[in-house]
């Protein structure tokens, strides 16, 4: 399977580094709007692959966007529109209206498919099948340290590396939360595709001291009963707003493509 990653930032490279020895798996493209950020990077995990700016017409049996929202506009919506099925991270960008129903519509126009990961949540396909059931309420809490919340809204009226205490800096739903914090409420908003919608779900976002991990916690009830999850995450070390899990969740997808059993 040839593959075009686009991204080259911490996800891409994190991923890059899982999937190199591979051999069902070969990436042939490295999308970034600036080749030299990305040759070293290529040049070490992925030889193979050509650094380009835009996905290539041919070639190509799967994208994989792992470079934040503007990416899927850009490079994602053209693919599927051709018939490249997609495997997209940047779950929080659909919280934009009508980028959903885009990209639904791309997808049917190329008879293909887009997925997206669970990223660094867990219960997702438990919470998708008790939508099935219904679903009366879904909550979801983020937590995580104060430096994970910089260069965000949370700055606004505080000062996060004076924080002695948890303070919550958001509640709201999930297409709110998706819209302020994109960069870490990818969560939120994958909780709320698979449940309830962006507009239901339910969103406290914590800027806690006294934890050194990323906390997810979901809350959901309905016709099926309830359940409550709760995950520790370690961020990724070259972004703290991210969580590691969320690289092994993008490798997993890429490894079902080819696996010839899957669960």
């Amino acid at each position: 399977m040839r593959i075009a990653l686009i991204g080259c930032g911490a996800i891409g490279t994190a991923l890059l580094e899982l999937v190199r020895e591979d051999t069902g798996l070969t990436v042939a493209a490295i999308v970034v709007p600036d080749a030299a950020t990305a040759q070293a990077v290529a040049a070490r995990l992925a030889p193979a692959a050509q650094v380009l700016p835009d996905v290539p017409l041919q070639g190509i049996d799967l994208v994989v966007e792992a470079a934040g929202h503007a990416a899927i506009a850009q490079h994602v919506l053209p693919a599927l529109a051709r018939g490249v099925p997609a495997i997209v991270a940047s779950v929080g960008a659909l919280s934009a209206p009508g980028l959903l129903e885009l990209l639904e519509a791309a997808a049917r126009q190329g008879k293909t498919q887009v997925q997206l990961i669970a990223g660094a949540i867990g219960a997702i396909d438990a919470l998708a099948a008790a939508r099935i059931g219904g679903l009366d309420t879904v909550r979801y809490t983020g937590r995580k340290p104060p430096q994970a919340w910089q260069g965000t809204p949370a700055e606004q009226g505080r000062d996060l590396a004076a924080l002695t205490a948890e303070s919550v800096i958001f509640e709201g739903s999930a297409r709110e939360a998706a819209t302020l914090y994109p960069k870490n409420a990818n969560v939120a908003a994958t909780v709320s595709l698979a449940g309830l919608g962006l507009d239901r779900t339910q969103v406290r976002l914590i800027a806690d001291p006294a934890v050194t991990e990323n906390v997810h916690q979901v809350e959901a009830a309905g016709a099926f009963g309830r359940f409550e999850l709760t995950m520790r995450n370690q961020p990724l070390a070259a972004n703290p707003k991210t969580s590691a899990l969320t690289v092994f969740s993008a490798v997993r997808a890429l490894r079902a493509r080819v696996a010839p059993l899957v669960i």
